[in-house]
């Protein structure tokens, strides 16, 4: 047997034997935040639902670790909290979000999320319900469009930073798609003064193992922070596309 053989073999003993614990550990973090999250929402607010959300998502992200997961932040500067943040990104993993919401937690970061995800699942289902995000019917962009506009309005009153993957579903193969301007320009008609971040994020598309139940282990996964930077209205789709370049350069090198 060759050494690289004996080591894909290693390694799917590995997985086999770490995944299901990791599934476990995942289920019980989602079923125990779920009660947290109602208490903390309906006695002491918002800003403490918020809390919860934020210790549940850091509990999510330290799980990948039964994995071998590793993480790798670049160029993560401190942004300013006066002005709501459009977050732009690549979106290879449901594990892309944990990690979004943990790192820009200054900024109570919100999504754009598909209705799906928005009903049957402890502790995320109640949290794009009542925290704040929107859940939108693909199939239906006129409706999705206006219930995006009324979001952007919400995320402007309170400053917050509104997470957006303008590729419109998951890479499942790592590379970048085109991204669709309707749902970013809904955003900015409401708020065209905020601040755009752009993020690049690499690998975690490689945890899911293309969908398979035993999931990799020993993925090194890399969020990398791109320039601040205003967006024109006007030239929206080209800056979308330079933008779109700018990541796809980064997934790449």
């Amino acid at each position: 047997m060759s050494l690289c053989r004996y080591l894909r073999n290693v390694k799917l003993i590995l997985s086999a034997i770490l995944t299901p614990i990791f599934f476990l550990v995942f289920g019980l973090i989602l079923v125990l935040f779920h009660p947290i999250q109602v208490i903390a929402r309906n006695v002491l607010g918002p800003k403490a639902h918020d809390k919860t959300v934020f210790a549940l998502n850091l509990c999510l992200m330290r799980a990948l670790h039964i994995l071998g997961v590793r993480y790798s932040f670049h160029n993560f500067k401190k942004l300013p909290k006066d002005v709501p943040l459009i977050i732009i990104s690549n979106h290879q993993s449901m594990w892309d979000i944990p990690t979004l919401i943990w790192k820009f937690r200054a900024h109570r970061p919100k999504f754009v999320a598909k209705k799906e995800l928005a009903k049957g699942i402890p502790s995320i289902s109640y949290n794009l319900r009542h925290g704040g995000s929107v859940a939108i019917d693909r199939k239906n962009p006129k409706e999705s469009i206006l219930k995006i506009k009324a979001f952007a309005k919400l995320v402007h009153e309170n400053c917050f930073a509104v997470c957006i993957f303008p590729e419109g579903t998951r890479s499942r193969d790592g590379k970048i798609k085109p991204f669709k301007v309707s749902g970013v320009k809904a955003i900015m008609d409401e708020i065209p003064e905020a601040l755009v971040v752009p993020v690049a994020i690499k690998n975690t598309g490689k945890i899911d193992n293309n969908g398979k139940f035993l999931k990799n282990i020993g993925v090194h996964v890399e969020f990398m922070q791109l320039e601040p930077r205003r967006l024109n209205l006007s030239n929206l789709e080209n800056e979308l596309i330079a933008i779109n370049t700018e990541i796809k350069s980064v997934l790449e090198s």
